[in-house]
């Protein structure tokens, strides 16, 4: 892969996460990667309390997720997470969740910047100055990725 190295968040599973056998529920997959993606925003700099004093907010759009294998109880996970297409109001994800070497579950996200009355708006410059295919290192994707809008 070319481009920047994705951003890496590392959590724990613990016995909140889980069902009586001791595997992560479906839903939390979803919490995992939520919380990399605002750890990740964070350490770019973004305040998303101040984004959203000033009527912006950060909305998921659309999520495509796999689930590959189980996570346990006390597992130690990282979540990565990479920009693959950003636009002026909304940028996709690709965000994975592995333990060790083992590939868990992977997601494709879409993220919209919405403002007051729950319009797109431009997303901030921090997240634009990621270029039309962030972590691509090349011409913009082809295929559905492209025709997006």
């Amino acid at each position: 892969m070319t481009g920047p190295a994705p951003h890496r968040f590392e959590t724990r599973v613990w016995y909140e996460d889980t069902d009586l056998g001791g595997i992560v529920y479906h839903a939390n997959y979803l919490k995992f990667i939520e919380r990399a993606r605002s750890t990740w925003v964070r350490e770019l700099g973004i305040d998303q309390n101040a984004l959203r004093a000033s009527g912006r907010a950060f909305a998921v759009a659309e999520l495509a997720a796999r689930f590959l294998a189980p996570a346990r109880l006390d597992d130690v996970l990282v979540v990565t997470t990479r920009a693959i297409e950003v636009r002026p109001a909304r940028m996709v994800l690709d965000q994975r969740i592995a333990r060790g070497e083992v590939p868990l579950f992977s997601a494709e996200v879409t993220l919209v910047c919405l403002g007051p009355g729950g319009r797109p708006v431009r997303l901030p410059g921090t997240l634009r100055a990621l270029g039309p295919v962030a972590g691509g290192g090349g011409p913009p994707a082809t295929g559905a990725a492209q025709t997006r809008s």
